[in-house]
C-alpha cells in the first residue's frame, strides 16, 4: 500500500480538539440532511449530481422527503444522534433551513447535534434566530479564500452561542492563499478549520481537466497533490488556536458513508436478513408468482417449523423472502429457482444483484 494512503488512514482517527460535528460523522451517525440544491456560487470543483443540482426537494440521506415527518422518519430509521444540514446552500433558503433546525431538536432533542454549511456571509442578526434554534455548529465556505466578508456574521454566530468552522477543499492549486488563511484564522472567532482532500467526480471532471488536475492514483477520486498540501498544511498549524482537520476522500467514501448504511443496516434489518462485510443486506428468495404465495408460504412455513417474522412476501417483486442460511439449504432440494439478494439498507432498498443459487434461471 502506498504511503500517502497509510497516512491518510491515520490522519482521520478521532483527534483531541476536533468538531462533535466530525466525531458524529465518523461513526455515521449523523443524518445527512439536503434542504436545497440552491447554489449561485458554480463552484467549479461542486461534486452535486445533476439530479440534485438546483433542486429545490429535500433528501434525507438517499430519500427523497416531501415533508418534515419524513425527515424524522428517516432520523429514526438510522437512529440518527446529530445531523448535517446541507445543499445547494442552505442559506439560499434560510427559514427552510432553519425549520429545520426546530423541527430536528423538537424530535429528537436539545442533545440532537445539528451543524450547518454555507458560503453566505448572511445578515448577522440572523445568528441570533439560529441560536435561540439551538444550531450547535455553522461551517462557512469562503468564496473568496478569506474570513473579511464573514467576520461580522461569525462574530454573531460565536456571540449566539453557535460554534464557528470553516470548511473548504484542499486545492493543490491554492497553496499560498491556503497557508495565508492559516494566519487569519489564528485570531478570529473560527474554533476549527475542515480541509476535505479534493475530488474528481462525474459532476466536476471537466472542470477539473480544465485545471489540469489529475486522479492520484488507487482506488479513490482524489486530487494528485491533494494529500500533500494538507499535511503541509496541518503541520503548520500546530501552534495556532484552531483545530485544522484533513478528510480523505478515501474516508468519506469508505469510511463515513458506510459507516452510515452500517448503522442504518443495523437498526432496520428484518429477522430473516444479514448484513454482509460490505455493509449491504443479504436474504435468501424464491421468486413466486402473487397467486401461488399464500399456499407456498403455508407449505413453507409448515416443512421448515419457522415463524411469520422470518418468512415474507415481497409483492413488489414477486418472492418470498428467507434466510439465506434456509435458502441455500433448500438450492439443492426445490425445483424453482432460489436466489441469494442483496440491497442497500437505504430507505429505498436498492438492489445491488440477485445471484441463483441453483441451476434454475
Amino acid at each position: 500500500m502506498p504511503q500517502a494512503m497509510t497516512s491518510a488512514t491515520e490522519v482521520l482517527s478521532a483527534e483531541c480538539g476536533e468538531p462533535e460535528g466530525c466525531i458524529q460523522c465518523q461513526k455515521g451517525s449523523k443524518l445527512v440532511l439536503f434542504v436545497t440544491g440552491k447554489c449561485h456560487w458554480g463552484c467549479d470543483y461542486c461534486p452535486l449530481s445533476e439530479n440534485r443540482r438546483e433542486s429545490p426537494d429535500m433528501f434525507a440521506n438517499e430519500r427523497r422527503c416531501s415533508s418534515w415527518d419524513e425527515v424524522i422518519e428517516e432520523g429514526r430509521a438510522m437512529n440518527a444522534t446529530g445531523t448535517g444540514i446541507t445543499g445547494g446552500d442552505p442559506m439560499l433558503d434560510s427559514e427552510k433551513s432553519l425549520e429545520a433546525v426546530k423541527q430536528l431538536k423538537a424530535a429528537f432533542g436539545p442533545e440532537h447535534h445539528i451543524h450547518l454549511y454555507t458560503s453566505i456571509p448572511f445578515n448577522p442578526e440572523l445568528a441570533k434566530d439560529f441560536g435561540d434554534a439551538q444550531l450547535d455548529e455553522i461551517r462557512f465556505h469562503l468564496l473568496d479564500g478569506t474570513i473579511d466578508k464573514y467576520l461580522q456574521v461569525m462574530i454573531s454566530c460565536k456571540e449566539a452561542g453557535i460554534k464557528v468552522g470553516v470548511e473548504l477543499p484542499c486545492e493543490p492549486d491554492k497553496e499560498q492563499q491556503l497557508f495565508s488563511l492559516l494566519e487569519q484564522l489564528h485570531d478570529s472567532p473560527v474554533e476549527f478549520l475542515n480541509l476535505n482532500e479534493l475530488e474528481i467526480t462525474v459532476g466536476n471532471q471537466e472542470n477539473m481537466d480544465v485545471r489540469g488536475f489529475n486522479l492520484s492514483g488507487g482506488i479513490t477520486a482524489a486530487a494528485e497533490g491533494s494529500f500533500e498540501l494538507g499535511m503541509k498544511l496541518k503541520d503548520a498549524s500546530k501552534n495556532l488556536n484552531f483545530h485544522l482537520k484533513f478528510c480523505t476522500a478515501q474516508f468519506k467514501d469508505a469510511g463515513q458513508l458506510r459507516a452510515r448504511f452500517r448503522r442504518r443496516g443495523q437498526a432496520n434489518l428484518r429477522p430473516y436478513e444479514v448484513l454482509s462485510d460490505d455493509d449491504t443486506i443479504l436474504f435468501g428468495a424464491i421468486p413466486t408468482k402473487l397467486k401461488d404465495a399464500r399456499e407456498d408460504i403455508a407449505e413453507l412455513k409448515q416443512v421448515l417449523d419457522i415463524d411469520d417474522g422470518w418468512i415474507r412476501f415481497d409483492a413488489s417483486n414477486e418472492r418470498i423472502e428467507i434466510p439465506l442460511s434456509v435458502a441455500e439449504e433448500l438450492a439443492d432440494i426445490l425445483a424453482v429457482p432460489v436466489q441469494m439478494v442483496e440491497v442497500h439498507p437505504t430507505h429505498e432498498r436498492l438492489e445491488v444483484g440477485i445471484v441463483n443459487l441453483n441451476q434454475f434461471r
